[in-house]
Parts: C-alpha cells; structure tokens; sequence
C-alpha cells in the first residue's frame, strides 16, 4: 500500500443506483502523477477520468467494487466466441490519444443513441479529450474499423503488467457487431500475447445493469476490504 494525499466531494445522488447517496475520494492535485504511481493506485481500486484518480468513498454503501480479469486463464464462452467470429474482418489501428474530429463526432451520437439523458451527450471537444486523454499516463486509442468506416474505439491505459480499459463507444449503426464486448475481447487477445497479467475493468456493481456485465468474463476478481479475491456466483 502506498500513502498519498486524498481530497473528498460533496455527497451527491449517485449516478449508478437510484436512491444511494455517492461520495468519491480523489488524489489531491498537489501530488505529481505518473503511469509508474498510477499502475500502483490503480491496484488499490483507484480509477482516473481524464488526470484525475479516484476511488468511491461512501459513507453507507460499498456497492463499487473494483474489477480486474486475470487474461492468462481467460477462455471465451459461446457467446463471445460468436462475437469474435462476428467481428474476424474487423480492422484494428492503434493511435495516440489525441483529439480526432471523426472519433469525437461518432461519440456524441453513441452518448445521444445510448446516454441521451446524461451531460455526456452535450460534450465539447475539450469535455470529450479532457476525459479520454491523460497528460500523464500511457495511455492508446484503439481504432476499429468495418469496411473500411469507423465503427468503434477503445481507450486502454498500458502499465508493466496489466492494461485498464478506461472507456469504448461505437457507432450506433454498427450495434449488431456487439463491438463493446469484442474491444474487451481484443484487449484480451493483446494481453495473453504480451504475457501481461490483468485487464482492469473498472467499477463491477451487481445491481447496475451496465456495470455488471464484466462478470462475464472469467476469471475476474473483485477488490473487497482491500484484497483481491476471486469472483464467484452469488457475490
């Protein structure tokens, strides 16, 4: 465990479960982060949006729990197998993490087609790069591509060890190639060949539909009372 200076918001109604009051803890902006310190946070729960790093810190609810997959032992399910089939002429560019005007046009109709009730729909360019892009950490944008038009991209923060899938959108019309689930499929693939150990996955929330879909892929492990333990049925 490491030590680093904290700063706590406001309490506010939480943006994943109706009725919850949500708090979060962040790195105070005194403190000079890294990739090197990041990769260390990261596996202590923490999350960045944009440069900043944070943690849930709720006063009566521990329902965010920190998600990571062990891709060496990850084998795909039927459903997934089918997705990779689906997506076998899908094209893949890797990028830096710089502003795009197609990349940031196909993000506002994925926030309008699947978030239009959220501020995320009416993003600025500076909103949309201020939240993908880091000064500070390694961080790629994963382009895909279906006959040659931009379908999806995936935003992957690199450490040593593991990757963090920060964030994917795609286009709407292309929803019938599940293109959420093969970016994760993809950073997998990338991983095991890499020989890196984890894909952190974010916040798993067993009664928020989309934040609980990452226990579909296995083996994933769970960060409970500061230690990974391993998912099982029923947690």
């Amino acid at each position: 465990m490491i030590s680093i200076p904290l700063f706590l918001t406001h309490e506010h109604n939480c943006s994943y479960l109706d009725g919850k009051i949500a708090r979060s803890a962040f790195v105070h902006p005194s403190c000079h982060l890294t990739s090197e310190l990041y990769a260390q946070l990261i596996r202590q729960g923490f999350r960045r949006s944009g440069d900043e790093v944070y943690k849930p810190y709720c006063r009566q609810c521990a329902a965010c729990l920190p998600s990571r997959l062990v891709a060496s032992q990850f084998v795909p399910n039927r459903r997934q197998q089918r997705c990779w089939k689906k997506n076998s002429n899908t094209q893949v560019i890797v990028k830096p993490p710089v502003f795009e005007q197609a990349h940031y046009d196909m993000y506002l109709r994925y926030q309008t087609t699947r978030h239009g009730d959220g501020d995320m729909a009416h993003s600025s360019p500076d909103d949309y790069i201020g939240f993908l892009s880091s000064s500070w950490c390694d961080t790629q944008f994963v382009e895909f591509s279906i006959d040659s038009e931009l379908a999806a991209v995936a935003v992957i923060d690199q450490f040593e060890d593991a990757w963090s899938a920060v964030y994917t959108f795609f286009e709407p019309k292309f929803s019938g190639y599940s293109l959420g689930a093969y970016a994760v499929l993809w950073q997998i693939g990338q991983l095991q060949k890499r020989q890196r150990e984890f894909l952190y996955l974010g916040f798993w929330i067993k009664a928020c539909k989309k934040m609980a879909y990452k226990s579909d892929y296995q083996p994933m492990q769970l960060l409970i009372d500061n230690q990974w333990i391993a998912y099982q049925e029923g947690m």
